[in-house]
C-alpha cells in the first residue's frame, strides 16, 4: 500500500515528530510505501492568490475556482501544486497529521488543501443535473482511497467528550474529515487523537506510540465512518437536504450525515 502523510507541525524533533517516525515505522514494518510532504519543511506557501494563477491576464479579476479550473485543465497550475496532486493520486491512503490549534488544523495545512484541491481536480467534478448534483461526498477522484487523521491536542479527553467545554472532538474535526476527506471521494476512518500532549512523560508516550502503531497496523481493515453518500439516494437534490424519516430519532446536526 502506497501511504502519503501530510505533516505540518514547525518543529520536527517534537512530539508530533516522534509520532510520524512512530507511524513511519509502523507502516514500513509491514512493508507499505511512505512518502511524507513536511509542509514547513517544504516551506509550502499556505496563501492561494495571483501568483497560483500566472497566466491570468494583468488588471483580470481574480475568480479562484474558475482560474483554478482553467490552469488545471491547461495543465498550468504551479510546479509544487501539481507535484502534491500527483502524491495524492500515487496513494492508497492519505493521513493528515496536525495539532489542533484553536479547534482546527494549522493554517499552513488549511493552505495545502486550499491550493492542492484545485477545481477539476478535488471538486467541481462529474454531471450536475436533477439526479446528481457532481462527484462528491463518496464521489470523486479520491473514490477506493482512504483518508485519516493523527491529532494531537493539549486539552484533556474530557473536554472534548459530548458534555465537555470544547465540544465534542467529533464534531470538532467533522469540517474536515467530512468536508476535506469525505467531499472528494475518500474513505473516512476514524481519527486518531492523542490528549495532554504537553504533560506526556515517557511512559505515556509509550502508550501513545503504541497506540499508534495499532492503528497504523489496522489501517486497511478498519471501518470507516458510515457517511451519507450523496448520491445514493438520501438527500433531495438539488436543495441536497437529507430525507425526512432517515435519521435516527432525536439526531440532529452533522450526526444526520452519519448513517
Amino acid at each position: 500500500m502506497n501511504v502519503l502523510i501530510v505533516f505540518a507541525h514547525p518543529e520536527r524533533q517534537s512530539l508530533n515528530g516522534a509520532l510520524l517516525d512512530c507511524a513511519i515505522g509502523a507502516l514500513e514494518e509491514q512493508g507499505h510505501t511512505v512518502r511524507v510532504s513536511d509542509l514547513y519543511a517544504m516551506r509550502w506557501k499556505a496563501a492561494a492568490d495571483r501568483a497560483d494563477f500566472p497566466d491570468l491576464a494583468e488588471g483580470e479579476r481574480l475568480r479562484v475556482a474558475s482560474a483554478s479550473a482553467q490552469a488545471f485543465a491547461a495543465h498550468d497550475l504551479t510546479d509544487d501544486v501539481r507535484a502534491e496532486q500527483e502524491k495524492l493520486l500515487w496513494a492508497d491512503t492519505v493521513i493528515l497529521q496536525f495539532p489542533l490549534w484553536w479547534f482546527t488544523m494549522p493554517a499552513i495545512l488549511k493552505g495545502w488543501v486550499d491550493r492542492v484541491y484545485a477545481c477539476g481536480f478535488a471538486y467541481g467534478v462529474g454531471e450536475h443535473s436533477d439526479r446528481r448534483w457532481g462527484d462528491r461526498y463518496g464521489e470523486g477522484v479520491m473514490a477506493g482511497k482512504r483518508a485519516m487523521l493523527v491529532v494531537t491536542t493539549g486539552g484533556w479527553a474530557e473536554h472534548y467528550s459530548p458534555r465537555g467545554i470544547n465540544g465534542p472532538i467529533d464534531d470538532l474535526l467533522f469540517p474536515i474529515n467530512h468536508g476535506i476527506l469525505f467531499y472528494p471521494g475518500f474513505t473516512v476512518l476514524p481519527p486518531f487523537v492523542a490528549y495532554r500532549v504537553d504533560r506526556l512523560d515517557d511512559r505515556a508516550f509509550a502508550t501513545v506510540a503504541a497506540a499508534l502503531r495499532t492503528r497504523m497496523q489496522a489501517l486497511g481493515t478498519i471501518a470507516p465512518i458510515a457517511y451519507r453518500r450523496q448520491n445514493d439516494g438520501d438527500y433531495r437534490i438539488p436543495a441536497m437536504e437529507l430525507k425526512p424519516g432517515l435519521e435516527k430519532p432525536g439526531a440532529t446536526g452533522f450526526a444526520l450525515h452519519v448513517d
